[in-house]
Formats: C-alpha cells, sequence, structure tokens
C-alpha cells in the first residue's frame, strides 16, 4: 500500500509498505479521509518525535478486514476511527483526565512502524483495545466520509467548551479563525453563548461572521478592548478560548476577560515561549487560567451527534483536498494559508 512516511524533519517519503498484518482481535481500516491536523503539521516539522512513523488521525473509512476474534464489526462498514482510547481505570480516569492516561498516549492505530496515528496511508490498523472501548464509531448512511472525519476535532473542541463551562448567554472570545476557531464559533453558537472571533486576515474575519460569530474584529486592532466592552455592558468576554500559540493573543485575552472569567489555552505554544504574568493580575481579578489538550472519552458520543445530525456545519470549513501523495505541498499550504486556506483534507 502507499503511505506518507515520516523519515526526519520535513522529510515525507510518499513509499509503498505492507499492509498491517491484523492480531485476532484488530480491525483493518481501508482509510477514505484523513483530515490534517496543526498537530501532525507540528510533528512533521518539528524534532518532536524518532522516525519512521506515519501520522494522521482524523481518520474515516470502510472496515477491510477484522480478526478472527472481533465480534460486531463486518467488512464493509464505514466507520469514523479514533486514535487513543484510555484505559477508564488508572487515576488520571477516575478523575476524568482521560489525555493524561498511560494507555490513552501509548495504545494509537497505526499503518506500520511505530504507532503513531497512521490516517497517512491506505489501510490504518485499529489495536484490539481501541476495537473493544469504542474506538470506531459508525457512519450513517446520509454521512459523507469527509463530515465523519470531523468527529476527533469536533470533540477536541468539545472539550474545551465543557472544560471552560460555556452555558447560554455568555459571551465567548475566540482567538484566531482557522478551522479550529471556527469550529469553535459554531460550538459556542450552539450552546447558546455569543462567539466574538479575531484573526489577522480579513476573509476569516468575514468567514467567522458567516458560521455565527456575534462579531469579528482584527486581531490588530487596538481598540479591541474597548469594542468587547462595548460589546459586553463593560464587562468584558465570559471565557476566553485561544485557538492560536500568540503571546500576543494572551495578553489581549487578559485585557478582554471580564473578572472573574477563564481564559482556555487550546493552541499548542512553542517549547521555548515563556509568558511574564503579574500573578496579582489573576489574583485579584480571579482569572481562571485552564488548558484543554486533545479528546475526551466522555464528549464521544456528543461529539458524534453534533456532527452526525449536522448540529453545526462542518462542511463550511472544508477548503482544500489534496491526493496523500501530495500530503507535502498540503501541508506547505497550511503552514502559508491563502486567504481562503481553512480545513485541509486528504485522500489516501
Amino acid at each position: 500500500m502507499k503511505a506518507q512516511v515520516f523519515r526526519g524533519v520535513n522529510q515525507l517519503s510518499y513509499e509503498d509498505i505492507p499492509v498491517p498484518e491484523l492480531s485476532p482481535d484488530e480491525v483493518l481500516v481501508q482509510v477514505r479521509v484523513v483530515g490534517l491536523c496543526q498537530s501532525d503539521i507540528k510533528k512533521i516539522r518539528y524534532p518532536l518525535y524518532e522516525p519512521p512513523r506515519i501520522f494522521g488521525h482524523e481518520t474515516a473509512g470502510t472496515i477491510a478486514a477484522v480478526g478472527n476474534e472481533v465480534k460486531n464489526w463486518q467488512i464493509g462498514q464505514r466507520v469514523a476511527v479514533m486514535h487513543h482510547i484510555p484505559c477508564m481505570r488508572c487515576a488520571y480516569c477516575l478523575n476524568d483526565n482521560f489525555s493524561m492516561c498511560d494507555v490513552y498516549k501509548n495504545i494509537s492505530t497505526t499503518a506500520g512502524f511505530n504507532a503513531s496515528g497512521g490516517g497517512f496511508a491506505e489501510y490504518v490498523k485499529v489495536p484490539g483495545h481501541i476495537v473493544r472501548s469504542g474506538g470506531l464509531i459508525p457512519i450513517p448512511d446520509n454521512i459523507s466520509f469527509e463530515e465523519a472525519s470531523f468527529v476527533e476535532p469536533t470533540n477536541c473542541c468539545l472539550k474545551a467548551v465543557k472544560k471552560a463551562q460555556i452555558i447560554p448567554g455568555q459571551t465567548v472570545l475566540v482567538t484566531g479563525a482557522g478551522p479550529i476557531g471556527l469550529m469553535f464559533v459554531m460550538l459556542v453558537k450552539h450552546f447558546g453563548a455569543k462567539a466574538i472571533a479575531t484573526d489577522l486576515l480579513p476573509s476569516r474575519i468575514e468567514k467567522a461572521l458567516n458560521v455565527g460569530a456575534e462579531a469579528a474584529f482584527d486581531a490588530r486592532d487596538r481598540d479591541l478592548p474597548a469594542k468587547i466592552q462595548a460589546l459586553t455592558d463593560g464587562m468584558g468576554v465570559d471565557v476566553t478560548l485561544l485557538a492560536v500559540p500568540s503571546d500576543k493573543a494572551f495578553f489581549q485575552a487578559l485585557d478582554c476577560t471580564r473578572k472573574g472569567g477563564k481564559i482556555v489555552f487550546f493552541a499548542e505554544f512553542p517549547d521555548e515561549m515563556e509568558i511574564p504574568i503579574n500573578p496579582n493580575t489573576l489574583y485579584r481579578r480571579e482569572i481562571d487560567l485552564m488548558g484543554s489538550y486533545s479528546s475526551s472519552y466522555r464528549l464521544q458520543s456528543l461529539a458524534s451527534d453534533i456532527v452526525f445530525n449536522r448540529r453545526i456545519d462542518v462542511k463550511a470549513l472544508i477548503s482544500d483536498r489534496y491526493p496523500l501523495e501530495k500530503l507535502s505541498q498540503a501541508v506547505e499550504m497550511a503552514i502559508a494559508p491563502t486567504s481562503e486556506t481553512y480545513k485541509i483534507l486528504i485522500y489516501p
């Protein structure tokens, strides 16, 4: 089969490799579409993982083979694939910190080499733990593979929304109106709150308005805090979701978030970045800082419901489609987006 193998920093090799062999409790999925995620790009561009590996984890496809011990799954079924499932027994899982679970971190879907998602290949193997524990999600007949590939990123965004306890009537600032920021705007609106978005690109500012933002501004607008005060009766927003790894965005969030509000770090910042802050700013204003990383097993059914019942329009986020052999070009597009670049999908 064909696969894009990570051979080193910024080195993707389009290769012929063996189709993964199945153990009795495993399932093989033919990948029909896989989303290109910012975390994939980070893994390709920086020396974070030893090669060789095959990345890609926002996967939807068709079951191509099942091990002889697998029950309730048949060849030909259309499925969305979750690449991590927690153990549900460790101290992290018992505290709902599923993404900290060692099983969650270390058992993953694979197309070969060290298990790393494996979606950037024609076939991906789903380990028995993931098969048994809800990691295969049936796709309804009326839902496309493209839409189904959004279940995993929807779960990740949904986790941040739930962690921030966003409720109807609140106002939420979303910094960055790329595909993740736009999904946040949709989810905030879905849950009855009002979204205000910022970005540097005029087209993305307009796109945020089109998908449901109450207002959208240029992130460089020096009057942004005053404009947000005007939109929130002088209070500031209840929650800020940081969807871009920018220290400027963080300080902007401090200026725009109300006393007693929350700031959620969703985008991953460069490891070398440090942000100086006077702790009294948090103390006196009672600002909560929190991080939200990866997905939540507890929200898997809700994420599926939101996508499969089209409670948000994930198709509106798709801008570009590339064949697997052109993954490198897709990565370059994501690094230097045009004014119309949003979500990029890959087709093995």
